[in-house]
């Protein structure tokens, strides 16, 4: 028996197709940019495709100590601070996700509390700078460690793991940290996934905390850097100390080269999110659907 489809879903279809051509096309336009060769860009006629297909501009950006350097800088700010995040978030969640922990109603409390009223940037900076942060990698990694969301998301999860199991585990002589580490973090793939990705993601792309905890060049992450050449409109500043607009340049077209270091810098750099999302796909719609059935 023949599905019959009806008007909605054709024009829904179609809906979601535009949509999702309009999300994509930008992205899309910066990689055929990036990947076109000079006369073609100047001429406006790169759109769906590469036109004098060249890899220059790439071997631009690969050249540029600055941007290598952000490059490796924001590669050890997500790691580590992704790694400390889920160590600390997992602990604190699984520890409020107990029913019988002592003031857990309060400190649940006090954790919604800092969603709806934060201390802002100065009251923020003025400890970072008490504890001794500034200009060091602890000033991108501790700060927004713990997130309430993705704890109380965790907290939830953990909640729905059954009791039996632990039972289980207690009989065997496993204490609490045991049994978090032997039995609770092997179930929990999903949810460590989801969070893992939405840690590793806002760090990656962080541009506040850099800018302000920061001073020295050689710890700047790609988004300061990446900042000269997408806002400042150049990669000579006194940030970073590049000059490979001007390299590039070679003394002609500099705004349309420039252009196109700025497609294939912005291209390099989300390449490593765009290419970890696959492999934590399945894992994350299941963690973030799993981690919010309750309340």
């Amino acid at each position: 028996m023949k599905k019959k489809i009806d008007v909605f879903t054709i024009v829904n279809s179609l809906f979601m197709l535009g949509l999702m051509f309009i999300m994509l096309y930008p992205f899309i336009y910066m990689i055929n940019v990036s990947l076109s060769s000079q006369v073609y860009v100047l001429k406006n006629e790169v759109f769906f495709w590469p036109k004098g297909f060249t890899t220059q501009w790439y071997k631009f950006v690969l050249s540029d100590p600055s941007l290598l350097r952000g490059y490796r800088n924001t590669f050890i700010y997500a790691t580590l601070g992704t790694v400390v995040a889920l160590v600390l978030t997992s602990m604190g969640a699984y520890a409020l996700s107990k029913k019988h922990m002592i003031f857990r109603r309060q400190l649940m409390l006090a954790l919604i509390f800092t969603v709806l009223f934060s201390g802002g940037m100065i009251p923020s900076y003025l400890v970072i700078k008490q504890l001794g942060l500034l200009d060091t990698i602890w000033a991108i990694v501790l700060p927004g460690a713990v997130n309430t969301f993705n704890l109380l998301v965790m907290r939830t999860f953990f909640e729905g793991i059954p009791e039996e199991i632990e039972d289980a585990g207690r009989i065997d002589g496993l204490n609490d940290i045991q049994l978090f580490f032997r039995i609770i973090v092997p179930l929990s793939k999903p949810v460590f996934a989801a969070i893992g990705l939405f840690v590793a993601v806002g760090l990656w792309n962080d541009f506040y905390k850099p800018i302000i905890y920061l001073k020295s060049q050689e710890l700047f992450p790609l988004s300061v850097v990446l900042r000269d050449l997408v806002i400042a409109g150049s990669v000579q500043s006194v940030h970073t100390g590049s000059n490979l607009a001007a390299k590039a340049s070679g003394g002609g077209g500099g705004d349309v080269v420039l252009e196109s270091l700025k497609y294939a810098a912005i291209v390099f750099a989300t390449l490593p999110i765009l290419m970890l999302y696959p492999f934590l796909q399945k894992y994350f719609v299941k963690g973030v659907m799993l981690g919010s059935v309750k309340g």
